[in-house]
């Protein structure tokens, strides 16, 4: 009988069936957590990461995406709480929303800290994306790969910014966490703090003047420019995403299957950052979207915006000096909380960048 049973072992193993143990470590569905719909970037990166999963394992884990918050009901900043306790599985998830219960990631939202997307992508390739990655693994959380939701620019329904005194009494939708209402509050603005879900409704009504969000993640999505016809490109500061997994959930799941997950991320968020930058950078992005054989509709998106009849709205180069030195203020106070070496760390990985 001993004989017995170490043949069929050994034939298992020979066949490269998986074994009753790692099969029960797989879940039937695992849960992916998102902030907005299907229809942008963010939403369309993930369902990619869920697709590529999907497809290179065979089917074996199936990830299902949660568009619209359907997780943490609205609540925005309550995400990453909900991925440490296994409510959800994955997340793609903003720096922004994750601030309040891990302060470092306020190093993105600093305003006028970033000049470019060479500058981005150097900060999270580098030393201080490094930490960040390490500081989230001594918390329980794994990331997978960086994506973006987007430079975040300025509308309102008012009238044109083009220097800080514009911005004087408008009220601004902001996010809510402190940063951001001390950057609008050092420009003279009137911030608002409000769920994204109720922000919409704010607008059409009146009750907001304006808001600040990526143009292609949300801007053109939601269709402001119907509530919004001013538009100001001032790339005031940045939206990275994480794409990350509950680290109990990836040591249970198969050697074999991390490594093809974990491939599967970088692919989809190389895919993603395109579909976030297309017809805004250099025309990297639509390059690297042609070699993968896919495209956006909106190839050009301040010029079709124009089209809407927007007036779209970029500073001088002494208006953008006004606006950095207005901040200045806010960009020393969070460097502490943000933590001295890791701003640090930050510019020397932007000043190797140029």
């Amino acid at each position: 009988m001993q004989l017995t049973c170490l043949a069929v072992v050994l034939a298992l193993v020979a066949t490269g069936l998986t074994s009753p143990a790692v099969a029960q470590s797989l879940k039937p569905e695992y849960k992916l957590s998102v902030v907005p719909g299907p229809n942008t970037a963010w939403g369309m990166g993930a369902q990619r990461f869920a697709d590529l999963v999907r497809e290179r394992t065979g089917g074996r884990v199936n990830i299902k995406v949660y568009y619209s918050g359907q997780l943490f009901a609205g609540q925005q900043t309550n995400e990453f709480l909900l991925l440490r306790r296994g409510v959800a599985d994955f997340t793609l998830s903003s720096t922004i929303n994750w601030s309040p219960q891990v302060p470092q990631l306020n190093l993105f939202s600093l305003p006028f800290f970033f000049a470019d997307y060479t500058e981005v992508d150097a900060v999270t390739s580098g030393e201080a994306g490094r930490r960040i990655e390490e500081l989230l693994g001594k918390l329980g959380v794994r990331v997978l790969g960086w994506g973006e939701n987007g430079y975040r620019e300025l509308s309102n329904s008012v009238r044109p910014v083009a220097r800080p005194e514009d911005l004087r009494g408008l009220k601004v939708r902001a996010v809510g966490s402190p940063i951001f209402i001390d950057t609008f509050q050092a420009l003279g603005a009137n911030p608002v703090a409000m769920n994204w879900s109720e922000a919409v409704t704010a607008f059409q009504q009146g009750i907001v003047d304006g808001q600040e969000n990526p143009v292609t993640g949300i801007y053109i999505p939601h269709r402001l420019w119907e509530v919004h016809p001013n538009l100001t490109i001032w790339h005031y500061t940045l939206d990275p995403l994480l794409l990350t997994v509950n680290e109990r959930v990836w040591q249970g799941l198969p050697e074999d299957l991390r490594q093809v997950i974990a491939q599967a991320a970088v692919d989809a968020m190389v895919y993603e950052k395109a579909v976030a930058r297309a017809g805004l950078d250099d025309g990297a992005a639509l390059a690297t979207l042609a070699e993968l054989g896919e495209q956006v509709e909106v190839t050009d998106p301040l010029g079709f915006l124009e089209g809407q009849g927007v007036q779209v709205i970029s500073p001088t180069s002494e208006a953008m000096e006004a606006f950095r030195k207005a901040t200045e203020p806010v960009r020393a106070k969070w460097r502490a909380t943000i933590g001295e070496d890791l701003v640090t760390a930050a510019e020397a990985d932007k000043a190797s960048a140029r």
